[in-house]
């Protein structure tokens, strides 16, 4: 835990500024394969549908000012892309003077892999996702062990994650947390007027001790 930030579960006052941060992605980035904005009702939809499954949506948010902090200039400009973060001011290094809402500096979830398929109960995809301006601070690994406690207390076995093959931050962030690249498909995807290649990776927990007697079939 940061003295700055601190992660904590999702609420819905959060979802503007995960709309304005997924929003900022699709019009700049190839972390997420389409063109298209989303709207509030959307991201809404998504999050208490993670929720109701079960799955954890958790946020990087930028702790309080101290009373009498100095130091403090400039306003930060819109996001540019619906959704976006309107006139909030900030320090120089980005941190929120003040704000009507939470000031989320990233997010992050897992959910189903491959479906509903009983025998892939015990393994998850997650997503990591850090506003552009607040990256190099850890926030990403931070909300990535976060992830990895919430799946341990889950008995998840396996966190799978889709990278963006040109996407070498995220890559070598995973790498560092103990993912390792099982794969890539190449041309699986297509955006800005290009092919783009996916990379696999996935992280491998510990088994519990105990025997597992819910296995479908097992009488």
């Amino acid at each position: 835990m940061s003295d700055s930030f601190r992660i904590r579960t999702a609420r819905h006052e959060d979802l503007p500024a995960i709309l304005a941060i997924f929003n900022d992605l699709i019009a700049t980035s190839t972390v997420v394969y389409t063109e298209t904005l989303v709207d509030l009702a959307e991201r809404t939809a998504w999050l208490e549908a993670r929720q109701a499954a079960g799955f954890p949506v958790l946020v990087a948010e930028e702790m309080p000012l101290q009373a009498g902090s100095s130091g403090a200039s400039g306003v930060a400009g819109a996001l540019g892309v619906e959704g976006g973060l309107q006139g909030a001011q900030v320090l120089a290094d980005g941190r929120a003077l003040s704000a009507s809402r939470p000031v989320v500096l990233g997010y992050a979830s897992f959910g189903t892999f491959r479906g509903s398929w009983p025998g892939y109960r015990h393994t998850v995809e997650h997503s990591v996702h850090v506003r552009a301006d607040q990256r190099g601070r850890g926030l990403g690994t931070a909300l990535i062990h976060a992830l990895f406690a919430e799946a341990q207390a889950r008995d998840v076995h396996v966190m799978v994650g889709a990278i963006d093959a040109e996407n070498t931050g995220s890559l070598r962030l995973h790498a560092r947390l103990g993912f390792v690249e099982t794969g890539r498909m190449p041309q699986v995807g297509r955006k800005f007027g290009r092919w783009l290649d996916l990379a696999l990776v996935q992280r491998t927990f510990p088994e519990r001790a105990e025997n597992d007697a819910t296995d479908p079939g097992q009488e």
